[in-house]
């Protein structure tokens, strides 16, 4: 091999990568064995073991007889990730709420369009869904009361 001098830096290149997966594939089965809330503490005492004393052993037999259930559980883990962001993002969006009154004011504007409701029908519920999240909890007799100039509003001369 001392004749191709490039052809070793690829060989060295080639068992480095291995080396540096191999030890990606000790750690995540590793973090596997622990991450796992069927498995009790003996068993995971007893994976953790074969895996350190016998390493290429134990991953291999762990990954034969584990592995579709270590699949699941990483989908398990990037769902609950999942769920975790999207109500950080809700919370940090607009409160407890966020999107519920621009979803009822969609769903209100869909019921005008296909006619389900009339114009004077529709800014008589647009109203309500405004005042109810424009003034939150306390919102009290004021979202209860329908704009002036609309049926069940206060008098407009008055």
């Amino acid at each position: 091999m001392d004749d191709y001098p490039l052809l070793n830096v690829f060989l060295s290149m080639l068992w480095f990568f291995l080396w540096v997966m191999w030890f990606f594939l000790l750690f995540k089965v590793c973090t596997d064995i622990f991450r796992d809330r069927t498995m009790g503490g003996w068993g995971k005492a007893g994976w953790l073991v074969f895996v350190l004393v016998l390493p290429y052993l134990g991953v291999f037999v762990y990954l034969i007889a584990r592995g579709r259930s270590m699949g699941e559980r990483d989908v398990e883990q990037l769902k609950e990730q999942d769920a975790a962001f999207r109500e950080y993002v809700r919370k940090a969006a607009g409160g407890q709420g966020g999107g519920s009154t621009v979803d009822e004011l969609h769903r209100l504007a869909a019921l005008k369009d296909k006619g389900d409701i009339s114009p004077a029908e529709f800014e008589r519920a647009k109203a309500q869904v405004l005042a109810g999240a424009g003034s939150g909890p306390s919102a009290g007799a004021a979202g209860a009361t329908a704009p002036a100039g609309t049926p069940g509003g206060p008098a407009q001369g008055v």
